[in-house]
């Protein structure tokens, strides 16, 4: 340990390090010089974590990993949608007929597949689960695949009957064995199509249609339906939650 002189007697004696100052003032180091590096050091740290960890819980939130699009949904039947909708011609409207007339579009009752499968593939394994729950009056437990937070509204009749098209938001369904999200339906998407709708309408008899494609450019086409349908560009707050 460090001996300082006692400034009467002389004598020096044990104690801190001191530094004699212009005034003759003793100055006790309590910390090491590398103190001040290490403060700013922390207060860097802090501070960018306080700014980098918001940044990237926002950045994640908007990536496929949060929003779970293009992962294939498991369900308790296997349901093809390329075999029902391509191959067989299934309209969208047959299963899901409330997205004309109500918020939701709806998941098809059991009586919807029977009104098919009672006449074909009547013995299939595939379709067991199926029969079952037409016999012991139990709905198929299906697993949603396009999930909003509860704090947003969302009307699926608005939209188709204002010739938004189901391929805009689901994807070409036509193409998938298991069907999947393809829009991250977050508010900026949400907001990209409300500022220019006119980008994605389409003739109303042709909103199921998979594979239809304008005989004209998309701009003019989009401009004259917006006109005819009425279809208003809503981005104010209340229009998706109320």
């Amino acid at each position: 340990m460090a001996r300082s002189v006692h400034r009467d007697t002389g004598v020096r004696e044990p104690g801190c390090r001191r530094n004699v100052r212009a005034r003759g003032r003793l100055d006790v180091n309590l910390f090491p010089e590398s103190a001040n590096s290490i403060y700013w050091a922390a207060i860097a740290l802090l501070g960018t974590g306080a700014i980098a960890l918001p940044a990237g819980m926002i950045a994640w939130a908007r990536t496929p990993y949060a929003t779970g699009e293009q992962e294939a949904v498991a369900q308790p039947i296997k349901f093809d949608h390329r075999h029902h909708v391509r191959d067989d011609g299934v309209d969208c409207l047959y299963c899901h007929g409330g997205a004309t007339k109500t918020p939701n579009a709806g998941i098809p009752a059991t009586s919807v597949c029977m009104g098919c499968h009672t006449q074909i593939w009547i013995s299939s394994p595939e379709l067991a689960k199926v029969r079952d729950s037409w016999f012991e009056d139990r709905p198929i437990r299906w697993e949603r695949v396009n999930t909003l937070p509860d704090f947003v509204f969302f009307n699926h009749s608005i939209h188709v009957n204002k010739g938004v098209g189901c391929v805009s938001c689901h994807g070409r369904v036509d193409q998938m064995g298991q069907v999947y999200a393809v829009a991250p339906l977050t508010m900026r998407w949400c907001l990209d199509c409300h500022r220019h709708p006119e980008e994605h309408l389409r003739p109303l008899d042709r909103i199921t249609d998979m594979e239809w494609t304008p005989n004209e450019p998309q701009e003019v086409l989009g401009l004259r339906l917006r006109a005819e349908l009425g279809v208003r560009s809503i981005v104010d707050c209340t229009g998706c939650h109320r």
